[in-house]
């Protein structure tokens, strides 16, 4: 695509944003000059685009009403930007259940890309490596997602079909307060007027979801992302760890993130003006399925730390500390 066709497209977007737009500003946002615009002007309505000349002091040109736009025109730039997006988002996971729409979606978009351009989308994935292979995550149902999403951009309540990771089936009401996307799944969050207390919902264990009558205020306190992740340090597993690590808060959560563990002072009356850059004992809580983990972490924090409990977790330390100690003695 030549430049100059670039740049006529680039003002159809523009003119297609609404409004009346001046020539003085049509022309900055193209980089050329007024007599340009006009000229680019001309080039659309030569293609019967109805752009229309306003006159006066805030005059400049718009779009005819009831111009129907045309087919969607992506830039090379704009296609290989729109196809990684797709690509990256399935194998992140963060795809909805009709993940033949994106699928599908890619497939249009490569049939027109240019050859050169498709071996420059094939080069950057080949050298892509993705953390969550693709497929590993259940994704939730797009009519669920904008149902939710619409509920929370307008603060109503919303009733959603739950199934819980032990299988039971509920119907439950929830005041949405944000969606969340983490380590490759999709969280809603918001409080349960019923319970009175905040709940974290995995969409995609949501069968159904509907609107409800009525708005709610915006809870206080901690944004979506920050409640999502409390909510998982703080979640019912089997083992429950507290640990004493001296050092800084940047120091454990490097290791141990938000959505892990919790990091409180140990004991707050002696630190009160340290910041997050001091050393000092910092409690450490966190739930755990299972604690085999737990041990390689401890180690490759490099910290002293204290364990209060569980003493399963102790024994764990202390036979790793006697397969290191036995590896480092062996000769060579």
């Amino acid at each position: 695509m030549s430049r100059p066709t670039g740049r006529v497209l680039t003002l159809l977007e523009l003119l297609q944003s609404g409004g009346t737009r001046t020539i003085a500003e049509l022309a900055e946002r193209l980089g050329v000059d007024g007599r340009t615009v006009r000229r680019y002007v001309d080039h659309l309505i030569d293609l019967d685009v109805p752009v229309e000349a306003v006159r006066g002091r805030y005059g400049g040109y718009r779009l005819g009403p009831g111009y129907r736009l045309p087919p969607l025109m992506l830039s090379d730039d704009e296609a290989l930007a729109v196809l990684l997006g797709l690509v990256a988002g399935r194998r992140a996971g963060l795809m909805t259940a009709a993940d033949t729409a994106g699928e599908t979606a890619a497939a249009k978009i490569r049939r027109v890309l240019p050859a050169r351009i498709a071996r420059r989308l094939d080069t950057v994935l080949e050298s892509l490596a993705f953390t969550a292979p693709p497929g590993e995550f259940d994704t939730p149902d797009a009519g669920v997602l904008l149902t939710v999403a619409d509920a929370v951009r307008h603060r109503r309540p919303v009733s959603v079909k739950y199934t819980d990771r032990d299988g039971r089936r509920s119907e439950r009401t929830l005041h949405p307060y944000g969606i969340v996307a983490h380590s490759g799944r999709w969280y809603v969050t918001g409080p349960d007027p019923e319970i009175g207390e905040n709940r974290t919902f995995r969409l995609d264990r949501i069968a159904d979801a509907r609107a409800l009558p009525g708005s709610f205020d915006e809870p206080e306190g901690p944004g979506p992302a920050e409640r999502v992740l409390s909510g998982f340090a703080t979640a019912e597993y089997r083992h429950r760890v507290t640990l004493r690590i001296h050092g800084t808060v940047e120091q454990v959560r490097v290791r141990l993130p938000a959505g892990v563990a919790s990091v409180a002072e140990a004991d707050p009356g002696t630190s009160a003006d340290a910041g997050p850059e001091a050393e000092r004992w910092l409690r450490v809580e966190l739930r755990a399925e299972r604690l085999d983990w737990l041990p390689p972490v401890l180690a490759a924090l490099d910290r002293p730390f204290v364990i209060e409990r569980p003493d399963a977790l102790r024994d764990l330390v202390t036979a790793l500390a006697d397969r290191l100690k036995s590896s480092a003695r062996r000769a060579p």
